[in-house]
């Protein structure tokens, strides 16, 4: 594990096009550090980015798809002394940067093994489930409206609700919702899921009912198994 106190960071860069071998640059740099057990290594992707060539990368134009990753990882100075070299003859296009920095704390949570873990209560319980259907264009008091009905149910004291981004569907109207192949559209289809006791899920649909202009609720019986460990109190109601 990484030890507090000096070490180094290291950040590169590279484009999406770049490739070591028959692999993208950036997938060979990481399996290398994964390879190599280095403490750990985080890889992310730009939106936009520019480098020597002034070149204007865009994630979202259809003229230049390609994108800048940056793969960037802190490691003890010995340790990356050790994969350097390496490292430098793997990057043939691109940007390698090495900073001195501080570990001020390196802490990782000791996990139990599976066979010591306390075995857990098992409840099994009748309950309702709610699915409420509509749009993500949709509108309450100028606020996406599956943010609004989240925000109410957490008011009612609900104990859970998820909402579901779709990429594809279509409702009583025969208007196909989609994602398009250039674009993104505004108005894909959404989904929240609430389970509960069938009292705080009749309550549920009727604020759902007024606050829903043009979409469908549909609620059906559900047959809930909570599992609840010693260390976590059970509280009451239906978790989700």
């Amino acid at each position: 594990m990484l030890a507090k106190g000096p070490a180094k960071k290291v950040t590169i860069y590279v484009n999406e096009e770049t490739r070591h071998h028959l692999q993208p640059l950036w997938a060979a740099i990481f399996e290398y550090l994964r390879h190599k057990k280095v403490a750990g290594a985080t890889v992310t992707h730009s939106r936009m980015s520019f480098g020597n060539r002034q070149v204007v990368h865009r994630s979202d134009s259809p003229e230049t798809p390609e994108f800048a990753f940056r793969i960037e990882f802190v490691e003890s100075g010995e340790r990356v002394a050790e994969v350097l070299p390496m490292l430098y003859d793997m990057v043939s296009d691109g940007l390698i940067e090495v900073q001195d920095t501080t570990v001020v704390k390196a802490a990782m949570k000791e996990r139990k093994p599976v066979g010591e873990r306390p075995p857990h209560q098992r409840v099994r319980m009748a309950a309702k489930m709610m699915r409420v259907f509509l749009g993500e264009a949709d509108r309450w008091n100028d606020e996406p409206l599956y943010d609004a009905i989240l925000m109410r149910m957490r008011m009612m004291d609900v104990t859970g609700a998820t909402v579901e981004r779709g990429i594809l569907g279509y409702g009583a109207k025969g208007r196909t919702h989609k994602q398009g192949f250039l674009h993104f559209s505004r108005d894909l289809p959404v989904m929240i899921s609430v389970v509960d006791t069938p009292e705080k899920i009749a309550g549920a649909a009727l604020a759902v009912e007024e606050m829903l202009g043009d979409g469908l609720i549909v609620i059906s019986d559900a047959d809930v198994i909570r599992l609840v460990h010693p260390a976590r109190e059970a509280g009451d109601g239906v978790s989700s």
